[in-house]
């Protein structure tokens, strides 16, 4: 009986599990109970009554949210949610409220109210309105480290880019609210930021791309907060700023471009095109950006002393940088925005060999990259041809430092490249992504190329390219035969005080080469091509050559013959030259 009166006997500490989620009176008058029972400990400095009601608070807070979250169909959580939240936003921004007040609340209500982001609009402004209050009352420093706390920890149990927001939105406020050490300050909020961001751009799902756009949109704000401090500052703070706001802009622009929105390349203009914006404040310019100049300047001027804990929250600037110039050969108005003359920059690839080397080894971030559309690397192929074309200079003024200096980015560019002709879906793309492999090939120097070739052959794993690459070495060896160089000065170039010979491709360094493919090292047979592998990935692409249209065990036959017959031909036109002696 006792027992029984004591249950039924009315509790002023009612745990929020005993109160239904449908009574809205029931979840208003518990949350004015906590928020009462806050402000009373408080102002009694009774600070471990306090704490005790600030998690009671944020239990609650967490309870009316997950509710809502976990039914998005149910309408009446969605208006508790809303009911609620709205209470708190009157009570933080009551006047009377004691400062003692907001600073407690100001730890835990940020991180709680942003939750109610993804329940609805009307919620994310709410919890927006509410964020801002405390970033304009409190200490800016506090508030940036709550916030940057707040988005730390909620990508370990949130994915809904609309709860986000607010703490981004409080963010670009905040900056502009520190009087002091502004680099230090934001070099702490941008990696928590930038990390954010691309773990919500990860794992978003498509119908959450309206969410997304605020996201960025907010993103976006952080850099106009951060350009308007450096606009405050004089001497080498302020150059080090400009330097990270331009990391800041070239990783949030790789980020956009990988995000699910790139999957329409319209829908990403609006964003490009307002990052773009920020690029000559930045000092960055097409030329310095697609030839890795200016990103290398400004990485070396931030990163050096934070190597460790930037290099992860920068990963995607070397993909950033060229995609920059894609997007404003894909818009006008993007190149405009950035105060570019595209056909200019594209002159001056054509006219620098060294430059344009540069600029395809850049391209390489785009054209090897998983996350990227392939309308994005369709671009990336169409530039590249757009500056192998037209009157291009292929003088590298005999530096052989400089040329060799780019081979590596070269040979990984091709790479990239070989990974569009095999995998592209699209057939005109893998045609076309083969006349780049073509073309990029012919603009380098030929010891250089057939040492290109060489790895290229002996570092893949598929047969089908093998084969594509066998027949290029084998169109420079007739192109070289129908070459009538007969003078043996002719036959040699010097470069640096060293002989090279003329053509590489007439020596026995070729014959080793096709005898690497039909004679592996390890002793095993050779690797020959699927049916289907020869059929969908390479005779779409290749030439209308016999043997390389369907690269079979039959294709892998022709190319013994020619070994033979290329053999035979090399000994006769050795022996002629007297320059080389083959082996029998």
């Amino acid at each position: 009986m006792s027992s029984s009166m004591e249950e039924s006997k009315p509790n002023n500490d009612l745990d929020f599990n005993r109160v239904q989620l449908s009574d809205s009176d029931s979840l208003l008058s518990r949350l004015q109970h906590s928020l009462n029972s806050c402000s009373k400990s408080l102002e009694a400095e009774d600070f471990r009554q306090s704490d005790a009601a600030v998690c009671d608070l944020v239990d609650f807070l967490d309870s009316v949210s997950s509710s809502a979250l976990s039914n998005p169909e149910d309408e009446i959580s969605k208006r508790n949610a809303l009911e609620v939240l709205t209470a708190i936003r009157q009570f933080v921004s009551s006047p009377p409220l004691d400062q003692a007040i907001m600073d407690a609340l100001s730890f835990e209500l940020p991180k709680v109210v942003v939750k109610f982001g993804g329940v609805s609009d009307d919620c994310r402004e709410v919890a927006e309105s509410i964020v801002d209050h405390f970033v304009s009352v409190c200490s800016p420093r506090d508030m940036l480290s709550i916030l940057c706390e707040a988005l730390d920890s909620l990508p370990k149990v949130l994915k809904t880019p609309a709860c986000y927001v607010p703490i981004l939105s409080g963010l670009s406020k905040v900056f502009l609210c520190i009087q002091r050490r502004h680099l230090e300050q934001i070099k702490v909020a941008v990696p928590v930021i930038l990390n954010t961001v691309r773990a919500v751009c990860t794992e978003i799902d498509d119908e959450d791309k309206a969410s997304l756009r605020d996201l960025l949109s907010r993103a976006i704000s952080i850099a106009s907060s951060i350009q308007a401090v450096c606009e405050k500052l004089v001497g080498k703070t302020k150059e080090e700023l400009h330097g990270l706001l331009g990391l800041y802009i070239l990783q949030v622009m790789a980020l956009i471009s990988s995000s699910s929105l790139a999957d329409k390349v319209s829908s990403c203009i609006s964003f490009v095109l307002q990052l773009s914006h920020f690029l000559p404040f930045c000092g960055l310019s097409y030329l310095g950006l697609i030839t890795g100049s200016d990103v290398e300047a400004i990485s070396n001027m931030i990163l050096e002393e934070d190597c460790e804990n930037f290099m992860s929250c920068f990963s995607s600037v070397k993909n950033g940088a060229p995609l920059a110039v894609i997007w404003g050969h894909i818009s006008d108005d993007i190149a405009k925005a950035a105060g570019e003359d595209l056909a200019a920059v594209k002159s001056k690839l054509q006219r620098d060999q060294t430059k344009r080397w540069q600029a395809v080894g850049m391209l390489r971030y785009v054209l090897s990259s998983i996350d990227q559309p392939w309308d994005l690397q369709s671009c990336a192929i169409d530039f590249i041809l757009s500056i192998m074309d037209g009157n291009i200079s292929r003088e590298y003024n005999g530096n052989h430092s400089d040329c060799s200096s780019c081979m590596p980015s070269l040979f990984t560019a091709l790479q990239a490249v070989e990974r569009v002709i095999m995998y592209a879906s699209d057939a005109l793309l893998r045609k076309k992504a083969f006349t780049v492999l073509k073309k990029v090939l012919a603009d380098i120097p030929t010891v250089q190329r057939f040492d290109i070739l060489k790895a290229l052959i002996t570092n893949n794993n598929s047969p089908s390219m093998i084969a594509i690459l066998i027949d290029i070495v084998r169109e420079e060896l007739l192109k070289e035969n129908h070459q009538e160089v007969l003078s043996r000065d002719a036959d040699m170039i010097e470069v640096d005080n060293k002989i090279y010979p003329s053509s590489p491709f007439w020596s026995s360094n070729v014959l080793d080469l096709v005898g690497f493919i039909l004679k592996p090292p390890k002793g095993v047979p050779p690797t020959m091509p699927e049916h289907s592998d020869a059929e969908k990935q390479i005779t779409v692409v290749c030439s209308q050559k016999p043997t390389c249209r369907r690269l079979t065990q039959n294709g892998f036959c022709l190319f013994g013959h020619w070994y033979l017959e290329l053999k035979q031909r090399m000994k006769r036109i050795a022996a002629n030259l007297q320059l080389i002696r083959f082996v029998p």
